[in-house]
């Protein structure tokens, strides 16, 4: 049975060029990766925290949807040397036992980088405390070279698991010794942070970098996956976090990395053996996976890493269910977060409705990406014809569409394929949140390959609709991918 990455129709060459066709010339959105079937370039740097090694478990077994240009070991205000630190040397287990599943995973997907390369780009960062970034560190010096580096401009997303300090050396560094590639540096930055781990973002970057405009997601969502997911997740996700679920696709009999993986032991207040136990951090690169969501094109489009809104500048955060809400202007983490506020009311998905909107960006697709966790467990150690991989979602449409006031769209899925030959479901859907039309669109035929939308003859022209192809295939398990059709009605001018 062939690889998905091994051939691509003609089909899906269209659809794939078209997802990254340039939008809004305004710097609020960024389109990247021009070429087809490109992998994004990330570079995480992470303060070791227990969900942090939870995240890294995940992250290895996507390492095949991405370029990974670095793993560097960072500070935060949650851990630092001599303060909960988990070691510098906490990393070395996760990345062994990635050796040791690497044979394996390689066989459902060739992309999987050797654990040589993997350990080449692995480096310790600036941890000595706090915030601290006044030491040159292997790690700060890896980010630099890289975004230095002039043979490669694509775009490079930057995750802060932990704390910006070890990414504001790397960027003080280059403004010290090369300022006349700010500009070119700044070019190719994208950042995601999970929350503001330290104040080295407001206190340098945000002042010397800012004038370049530089893309910036800094989510509060996470916490949908983070150590209180039990009050956020709504009851019809919560079975794909629990003990029972956990520990038979993920924990037991899935080889050495994800037997590394630290679920609850049981003896923390209102959880059980084996249930999940926080991936906070995961956000940042679920982000770049290749869905089929097109999110990587604008923050506000939404996918598996949340939904985010342009606050000010180039930065985006968390849409807050609130009217009249004002962000801080300042840092956005557990001291300001809107989130963590609620939380610390003792707010949950149960008895607060706007609770559970603000996390619904995450916890929406919990089923999806929980199922797609699994798979990757399961290709640490069956081989490919007895694991499931994706469908492959290819649209005869183009994925933007311009239309008239009154008009129909024909949307068409009938080339999607699935690798291991499983029978595929399909809905579509309109995503509201991403929409600029404030109205319900009618989808006829919403359960087949063939569908088709009427727009409404009285709508305002500029008005955008964002339609979600979703299918699912009735493997095990089962395993879900996207296109997202954009319709936008055209001005009576």
């Amino acid at each position: 049975m062939k690889r998905v990455k091994k051939f691509l129709l003609p089909a899906a060459v269209m659809v794939i060029t078209a997802m990254f066709t340039t939008i809004a010339a305004s710097g609020c959105k960024q389109a990247d990766s021009p070429a087809e079937n490109d992998r994004p370039r990330v570079i995480v740097t992470s303060d070791g925290e227990i969900d942090d090694e939870c995240s890294m478990v995940r992250f290895l077994l996507y390492a095949s949807d991405f370029e990974v240009e670095g793993i560097i070991t960072s500070s935060s205000q949650y851990h630092w040397h001599g303060h909960n630190w988990a070691g510098d040397d906490w990393i070395d287990p996760y990345l062994e036992a990635y050796s040791e599943v690497y044979p394996n995973l390689v066989q459902h997907d060739e992309d999987y980088p050797t654990p040589g390369y993997v350990r080449s780009v692995t480096f310790l960062g600036n941890v000595e405390a706090e915030g601290e970034m006044d030491a040159v560190t292997p790690g700060s010096q890896h980010i630099a070279k890289v975004l230095l580096d002039r043979s490669d401009d694509r775009p490079v997303w930057i995750q802060a698991w932990g704390g910006t300090n070890t990414i504001a050396r790397a960027l003080k560094t280059i403004q010290e010794e090369h300022p006349g590639d700010m500009e070119y540096v700044a070019g190719k930055i994208r950042f995601f942070f999970i929350w503001e781990q330290d104040s080295t973002y407001q206190s340098y970057i945000r002042p010397n970098w800012g004038q370049y405009n530089i893309l910036t997601i800094v989510s509060d969502q996470f916490e949908a996956i983070a150590y209180r997911w039990k009050r956020i997740q709504p009851e019809e996700m919560q079975d794909y976090f629990t003990g029972a679920w956990m520990k038979e696709n993920i924990l037991q009999d899935h080889g050495p990395l994800c037997a590394l993986y630290k679920a609850h032991s049981g003896d923390s207040e209102g959880f059980d053996e084996g249930d999940f136990r926080s991936e906070g951090d995961s956000p940042a690169f679920m982000h770049a996976i290749g869905t089929g969501l097109r999110n990587m094109e604008s923050p506000d489009y939404g996918g598996w890493g949340g939904r985010y809104v342009r606050v000010r500048e180039n930065t985006w955060l968390d849409p807050i269910p609130v009217e009249g809400y004002t962000y801080p202007d300042g840092r956005w983490y557990s001291g300001s977060a809107w989130g963590r506020e609620k939380t610390r009311e003792e707010a949950t998905s149960s008895t607060d409705s706007l609770y559970r909107e603000y996390f619904k960006p995450i916890w929406r697709w919990s089923d999806a990406f929980q199922n797609d966790f699994s798979a990757r467990a399961d290709w640490c150690v069956k081989s490919y014809g007895e694991a499931n991989h994706p469908p492959v979602v290819v649209l005869k449409n183009p994925l933007d569409i311009e239309a008239n006031p009154g008009s129909t769209i024909r949307l068409s899925a009938e080339d999607t394929f699935d690798p291991d030959g499983d029978q595929l479901a399909f809905r579509w859907w309109q995503y509201g949140e991403a929409d600029s039309y404030d109205g319900k669109i009618e989808i006829e035929n919403a359960g087949s390959a063939h569908a088709s939308i009427q727009i409404p003859e009285d709508i305002e022209g500029g008005a955008a609709m964002h339609i979600i192809c979703e299918v699912r295939d009735n493997g095990t398990p089962q395993l879900t991918r996207y296109q997202r059709v954009i319709v936008t009605v055209e001005s009576a001018d």
